[in-house]
């Protein structure tokens, strides 16, 4: 896949810090491989000393934090430990759920191989707060509000209340198809239809937090095309 030039990401940028709006299919740090490009190794072509302050899934689109120096990574990363950041996510999940402020409380256990799993017995406390959006007649847009950053977070506390985000099949999520919401859709005979969208549907919407020791700014990402075209087919079809 080939991705733009990274400035091309860029939502807010001054001497210590940059925003930007990571792409889908892009790891943000290393793999254990080692291999391939992501967004450290592209923010370092960039900026030399950048440091990723956090991370999203490699599927995940939206509002990435980058360090320019080591001084801003610790003001930022303190703010992570200490859930000073205000972080706002989108997902579009399987089936009509209404939540209205729904606190999800539920422990985390890492299994490692970029598994998670609830237990209350191991896991790490994890919350999480949604709200419907926007309702269709088999999908929910849901923002979604984690306290905590755990791994799968979003995902798997979703999955919890049987409301899997679509395309997210580690955890029960099914993807769209266009034949499943537009009445009298065919495709040829030998031909595979493919999903509307091509990852689980979560996108970070939205970020606050401090960008110096007396400065607080709210950042937005726009949707990516996949998420706007899997929304303006919904809207059209689904409604």
């Amino acid at each position: 896949m080939k991705f733009p030039k990274f400035e091309d990401y860029i939502l807010f940028e001054n001497e210590n810090i940059l925003v930007v709006n990571k792409p889908p299919f892009l790891s943000s740090l290393d793999d254990r491989d080692g291999g391939g490009l992501n967004m450290l190794r592209l923010a370092k072509q960039y900026s030399p000393d950048a440091q990723i302050c956090h991370r999203l899934d490699r599927e995940t689109s939206g509002a990435l934090v980058i360090a320019k120096n080591p001084e801003t990574y610790r003001l930022v990363s303190m703010q992570f430990e200490h859930r000073k950041v205000k972080k706002v996510y989108h997902a579009i999940i399987n089936g009509t759920h209404i939540f209205e402020n729904l606190h999800v409380d539920l422990p985390i256990l890492n299994l490692g191989n970029k598994n998670v799993a609830i237990s209350k017995q191991h896991g790490k406390p994890a919350k999480t707060i949604f709200n419907s959006i926007q309702y269709f007649k088999h999908y929910t847009l849901v923002e979604c509000m984690p306290i905590t950053g755990r791994m799968h977070q979003i995902r798997i506390h979703l999955a919890s209340q049987r409301a899997c985000i679509a395309g997210d099949e580690l955890y029960g999520g099914e993807p769209i198809f266009l034949s499943g919401i537009k009445k009298g859709y065919r495709i040829g005979k030998d031909q595979e239809e493919l999903p509307i969208m091509k990852r689980f549907a979560l996108h970070a919407k939205q970020i606050t937090f401090h960008i110096d020791e007396n400065t607080e700014m709210t950042f937005e990402a726009p949707y990516p095309k996949d998420f706007e075209t899997l929304l303006k087919l919904l809207n059209k079809f689904d409604s």
